[in-house]
């Protein structure tokens, strides 16, 4: 389970005083006890469940990266890329976008789209199938890139 991880982590990190892997497990471990907590929510959750929660961390880091970046506060942009880079340690090599583009492809033939009307048909079968490997916006471009 990847809270029993994070709580090890936290432990080493506490003495190796490493405030900065610190800080990215903690966010981690108060996302993780958030979602269990939520409406609907169970005691546990799932491998799918957890890699959606470290999915969503790291692309609120990368969001606010970006906004930082562009406003000229290096400070607060070093803080959110140390986050980012401790939260993506956690999620599943991400595909590259040729990666994505191969398995696009299969979707697209097994599904037998030809053409941006079938979109929606094939994005939900790509989301399914590269579901913690690849973010939505890529496979957004590749599936529209392809059918169009």
């Amino acid at each position: 389970m990847l809270q029993e991880n994070i709580d090890k982590e936290i432990k080493t990190a506490m003495l190796a005083k490493d405030n900065v892997r610190l800080r990215g497990l903690r966010a981690i471990k108060a996302a993780i006890l958030l979602a269990k907590t939520e409406k609907g929510g169970s005691d546990t959750l799932t491998e799918d469940a957890e890699i959606k929660v470290l999915q969503r961390l790291a692309k609120q880091r990368k969001e606010s990266a970006e906004i930082y970046k562009t406003q000229n506060r290096e400070d607060l942009y070093q803080i959110e890329a140390e986050e980012l880079e401790v939260i993506e340690g956690f999620l599943p090599k991400q595909l590259s976008r040729e990666e994505v583009i191969v398995v696009v492809q299969d979707v697209i033939s097994r599904t037998g789209a030809t053409s941006v009307k079938d979109m929606g048909k094939v994005m939900g079968a790509a989301n399914k199938e590269l579901s913690g490997k690849a973010d939505g916006k890529t496979i957004s471009e590749v599936v529209k890139e392809l059918l169009s």
